[in-house]
């Protein structure tokens, strides 16, 4: 898996834009996310999404550190436990697909994008 960093354009009227990316799967399939700082997370971002915990090195290369899905009903503990044991990883970002439209498809995407770790699928 690897990040292919997407170049943005300010937003309409003047807003900005929000910054995107998007990983490569084992597929070969693109998944485009919104990145997010992690230390500032709202936990109400994760609903119905992928989310994909990331450190970036001194070069500015992306990391995974774990990825996730997550179902509409909020489970607030393990969403926060995931939360801080990623962080407690070094995890500096959170980047999030939301263009998934079901269950079944986010836990293809999350396996798609998983790398060679035993880790929860879904908080």
């Amino acid at each position: 898996m690897r990040e292919e960093r997407l170049k943005t354009t300010a937003g309409l009227r003047g807003t900005p834009a929000l910054p995107l990316s998007a990983w490569r799967g084992h597929s070969g399939r693109r998944y485009v996310v919104g990145v997010h700082p992690a230390g500032a997370f709202d936990l109400d971002e994760m609903a119905e999404a992928v989310v994909i915990a990331v450190r970036r090195d001194e070069t500015g290369i992306a990391e995974m550190v774990s990825v996730a899905t997550s179902k509409e009903s909020p489970r607030d503990h393990l969403r926060r436990t995931w939360l801080d044991r990623v962080r407690s990883s070094g995890a500096t970002e959170l980047h999030v697909h939301r263009l998934a439209e079901s269950d079944a498809e986010r836990a293809a995407i999350a396996s798609d994008l998983q790398f060679d770790t035993i880790e929860p699928a879904q908080v």
